[in-house]
């Protein structure tokens, strides 16, 4: 039985996009053809999130990163401890309290 042929995937990625961009603030929006994933960063004392980048894709690429996000999360927890998200509640606001002093 001979084994199907190999497709050898290039990946390419310039210096700028690969020092990558932090982020800790996610929106996303859909509509029946496309998601749109909006990464920012909300910080202390800033009432503003400011977004960073902003990617479009399929609903059908949407869930295989997903399912991805899962698989490395579940890979991450096995090796390192589960992951804890500290104060979240459902329909809570997001970001940073302010300091009351």
């Amino acid at each position: 039985m001979s084994n199907p042929p190999q497709n050898n995937l290039n990946i390419k990625i310039d210096e700028k996009v690969g020092e990558g961009t932090y982020a800790n603030f996610f929106m996303i929006t859909n509509n029946p053809s496309e998601f749109v994933i909006d990464c920012g960063r909300l910080l202390p004392g800033i009432p503003d999130a400011k977004i960073y980048t902003r990617v479009i894709t399929t609903p059908q690429h949407a869930k295989q990163l997903l399912q991805i996000l899962e698989k490395n999360i579940e890979a991450f927890e096995k090796q390192f401890g589960e992951i804890k998200l500290f104060g979240q509640q459902e329909n809570k606001g997001v970001g940073f309290k302010p300091d009351n002093k």
